[in-house]
């Protein structure tokens, strides 16, 4: 990962940037830099993975046009071959040094171009305005708000423009932001054709399609390496890349020290596919003494993001400490396409297909953001297979009829697309475990009986009464909600609101996210 920021008025004030930018330095630990476009600000801060060189150091120019950008944009090649052609030269061999090239020649019609996670900032000399832009899904972090004087400031963290803006935002996936307005160019969840093929052409097609996904996520001039659940998405992902790499990937895992779900089945895995396998387990003094650090890191209240990102940020810390590995490959984004636990209550296709688009667009203040933040911090990059711009828009368009768990199997059309010699069949149909719930069940009820030991009946609803937004609903939510405002006064709105299974639903109406509430949770997680 990598971290951006830019101040978009020649008034910017460079201490106050600086002091915004270096709240993330984690992000970019190898270099910062900050220039003077002469119309504002722009900063950077570097984690070298693609071309490790100096002269892969951005702020990039050409012309007097600049961009900062964190991103990882796949096939460059072949476009920097293009351009070369064109008669652009290189002085590095950063991915990112193709983006100023292409904005000089087709303008803000490039983005849509872009296969690649990214977010990132263009001055525009000529126009003399900033350009801002993010990545369909919302992979790549972006936030924006205005100074007291409404000048806008971009930054990939929240935390960055706290004290600066008076209200901040995540930038909308997908858009590109000019000439003051924010303005669409992908739609992931836009079906153009849906495809009502027989089951095996279709899986054919997300077997060779996520492949394709989990390939190009493999080349980086860092070293790679794989968070490994057990469960089956983080599985696939490594076997995949096992099968693709010429030596043992290297694969984690994380659990309690008492009853982590998910270790003996991530051993089975590594077993399997014969990786480089480390453990790594926690104990309940480190989650509850990491809570506060993970909802500072976080930036949210949600309890799903927060629970989910106790074991991952412990996970990433030892990493970090103890390997020199740089990018990590994660399994999130399936469970948006193929489907949760509470999506086997959906009453219709047509509401599965609601369900997903609704996931798929609040991706980026959930799982997304639990990953990049709890990776981040830990001064490494996060890169997620499952959310190949092709894969996603495949997956998308298959005929939610088909989705729709009809097979006594939840997300059967991924399971029996990789039939075979990928994985082990029971893990391959093993039934899913919250992650939150995987690391261990009792990490949640430690939390809870932390929250519970916070807050007399009184206080509890005393306190939730003064959230006029995403009230609190539990002595939990109400923990998580009053650390967050600590750092982030006042910015709520950043998160649209809980994630919670669809209540409308019959069976989904619970008052915890955890897949344990539900009556169909059956032999998950054991």
């Amino acid at each position: 990962m990598c971290s951006i920021m830019g101040y978009c008025d020649s008034l910017a004030d460079e201490d106050t940037f600086k002091k915004g930018l270096d709240k993330t330095i984690t992000r970019g630990p190898d270099a910062t830099k900050i220039i003077d476009t002469g119309r504002g600000l722009l900063g950077f801060q570097r984690l070298s993975i693609m071309g490790l060189t100096e002269s892969g150091m951005q702020p990039f120019e050409l012309n007097g046009n600049f961009v900062v950008c964190n991103g990882e944009i796949y096939g460059f090649e072949k476009i920097k071959r293009g351009l070369k052609s064109r008669g652009y030269t290189f002085k590095s061999d950063s991915d990112c040094e193709i983006l100023l090239p292409l904005y000089k020649e087709y303008g803000t019609d490039m983005f849509k171009m872009l296969d690649a996670e990214f977010a990132l900032i263009i001055y525009d000399k000529k126009n003399d305005e900033y350009i801002a832009a993010r990545d369909p899904i919302g992979i790549r972090p972006l936030h924006y708000g205005y100074d007291k004087n409404g000048v806008i400031l971009f930054a990939s963290e929240a935390k960055n423009l706290v004290g600066i803006c008076d209200k901040i935002m995540p930038f909308p996936p997908g858009h590109y932001y000019k000439g003051g307005k924010f303005i669409s160019y992908r739609d992931m969840t836009e079906v153009k054709e849906v495809h009502s093929d027989s089951l095996d052409v279709i899986c054919t097609s997300i077997r060779e399609k996520l492949i394709v996904g989990v390939e190009k996520r493999l080349i980086a001039d860092a070293k790679v390496g794989f968070l490994l659940s057990g469960g089956l998405d983080s599985s696939l992902v490594c076997a995949i890349a096992a099968k693709k790499s010429s030596k043992p990937i290297k694969t984690f895992a994380i659990g309690m020290t008492e009853d982590a779900i998910d270790l003996k089945y991530a051993k089975e895995v590594a077993d399997y596919i014969g990786s480089d396998h480390t453990e790594i387990y926690m104990t309940p003094e480190e989650v509850i003494s990491s809570l506060e650090d993970v909802i500072h890191l976080l930036g949210t209240f949600d309890i799903t993001t927060i629970r989910a990102s106790m074991g991952m940020y412990l996970l990433c810390k030892a990493i970090h400490e103890r390997t020199d590995i740089r990018v990590l490959l994660t399994g999130e984004i399936s469970d948006e396409l193929f489907g949760y636990k509470y999506t086997d209550f959906a009453p219709n296709a047509s509401e599965f297909q609601e369900e997903s688009k609704k996931r798929i667009r609040e991706l980026h203040m959930y799982d997304v953001l639990r990953a990049d933040r709890c990776i981040s911090v830990n001064s490494l990059e996060a890169r997620v297979p499952f959310g190949d711009l092709d894969f996603v828009e495949y997956v998308m368009s298959i005929d939610p009829e088909l989705k729709l768990n009809k097979y006594n199997k939840g997300k059967y059309l991924l399971r029996h697309a990789f039939e075979g010699d990928y994985l082990p069949h029971d893990i391959l149909y093993r039934e899913k475990a919250a992650f939150s719930d995987a690391v261990g069940h009792s990490m949640v009820d430690y939390l809870k009986e932390y929250a519970e030991k916070m807050y007399t009946d009184e206080e509890f609803k005393s306190l939730s009464a003064s959230y006029k937004h995403a009230k609190p609903f539990t002595k939990e939510s109400l923990l998580y909600r009053e650390i967050f405002e600590k750092y982030y006064p006042g910015q709520g709105e950043m998160i649209a609101d809980f994630w919670m299974p669809n209540k409308s639903w019959k069976g989904c109406n619970v008052n915890d996210p955890s897949a344990r509430a539900l009556s169909n949770y059956g032999d998950s997680g054991k």
